[in-house]
């Protein structure tokens, strides 16, 4: 086994380790490129359907505790009940309710990869430091947010490019204590350095809603998109998951719903990290999901340069490609195992961040943002297998 092997196998150990710590995490996986995880006890009901699942669970002689009876965001409620069989309910529920898959959902648990679900496929590795373009000026800046990891302080990244008062820092890189750096520390930072190297004409803002290792439950990716900004005009998520019966994800429905109520918005999403051709990936394939709002969001999946990456997502949902395979950009300053304050890294995680500078560049000469995600698909000159990309 090479040295890269076994790093990726010791960071594929690490995050099933930390997962094992997760006493409350189930899952219904049936096939290793699409495995769906999900809270125990939990549910996300749409707020006028409550009723639906209210007698269901009274006719299972399930009380539902006043923790689980919580408003999420206006029109989606959270709720828990002690040994509820979540994916039976879900069925029951769907099956008994006029609107059907709409009604409810499990409290989907989004993950890393390459162990599960979007984010970054494999560690890190150190990079030379490279240089990073200056700010045109700070006049008309795109507002970008990426809903992410947190921001560590100490990176390569100036925090000028940061929104100010709009950054949500992470405090942590070792919560299990191994000695190590915990899976996705830094993830935000990197993200953030390739916007900035493509489009510095930005000013970023940073939403913390995955752990160090990845992990974030729906309702928490909810509650997130809910504290969006309303000067916010792109939005990038290089996260998510699947669904057991790959329908979408009733809370994220909600959340997308709402944030792009505000006309002058758009999301970009990554595709994953499993190599699945056949399922779709949430958030991102709301782009394929005949939304009112599905033209405002774009799914990301990564090419090598000449083809789509073997470990990428992709389907008929995916709506671009861009760079995935050993992208150059800011991490953390790390003495031990990132001196130089850069690394090398693979994913849609990164695939992601290169549609949004795209996006930026054109809003910042003068495009909508809707227009401006139009315009970069339309113009998209290069084909990776079957989809259309950025070089």
């Amino acid at each position: 086994m090479s040295a890269s092997d076994d790093r990726l196998a010791g960071y594929q150990h690490r995050r099933q380790r930390r997962l094992r710590s997760l006493p409350r995490l189930r899952s219904t996986a049936t096939r290793p490129d699409s495995p769906v995880w999900y809270v125990a006890d939990e549910l996300l009901v749409v707020e006028e359907d409550r009723r639906h699942v209210e007698r269901y669970l009274t006719g299972q002689r399930r009380e539902v505790t006043a923790l689980g009876d919580e408003e999420v965001v206006p029109g989606l409620r959270r709720y828990f009940a002690t040994g509820l069989d979540v994916p039976d309910t879900v069925r029951a529920v769907r099956g008994g309710a006029p609107r059907g898959a709409t009604v409810l959902c499990p409290n989907h648990v989004f993950l890393g990869t390459p162990f599960n679900h979007g984010g970054p496929c494999g560690p890190p590795v150190p990079a030379s430091e490279a240089a990073l373009a200056g700010r045109p000026s700070d006049d008309d800046l795109v507002s970008v947010a990426i809903v992410d990891t947190g921001a560590w302080v100490d990176s390569k990244l100036p925090a000028g490019y940061y929104r100010p008062g709009a950054v949500d820092i992470e405090t942590e890189t070792d919560v299990d204590n191994d000695g190590l750096l915990d899976g996705d520390v830094g993830h935000a930072n990197f993200i953030a350095g390739v916007i900035v190297r493509h489009a510095p004409q930005v000013e970023l803002s940073v939403l913390k809603v995955l752990d160090t290792f990845g992990v974030c439950t729906e309702d928490q990716l909810v509650r997130a998109l809910g504290r969006l900004d309303p000067s916010v005009q792109v939005v990038n998520l290089s996260l998510g998951g699947f669904t057991e019966d790959d329908l979408p994800p009733v809370g994220l429905r909600v959340a997308l719903e709402n944030a792009l109520a505000v006309p002058d918005r758009v999301v970009v999403a990554a595709a994953g990290n499993n190599g699945n051709r056949t399922s779709p990936f949430w958030p991102a394939a709301f782009a394929g999901a005949g939304h009112a709002w599905s033209d405002r969001v774009a799914a990301v999946a990564a090419h090598d340069g000449s083809a789509i990456c073997d470990w990428s997502n992709a389907g008929p949902w995916v709506t671009l490609a861009a760079p995935g395979q050993d992208i150059h950009s800011t991490f953390i300053n790390h003495d031990e195992f990132f001196p130089s304050g850069w690394a090398q890294w693979s994913g849609t995680s990164f695939a992601t961040p290169r549609v949004v500078a795209e996006i930026a560049t054109h809003i910042a000469a003068g495009r909508s943002p809707a227009a401006a995600l139009e315009h970069v698909v339309a113009t998209a000159g290069d084909t990776f297998d079957d989809y259309i990309g950025l070089s």
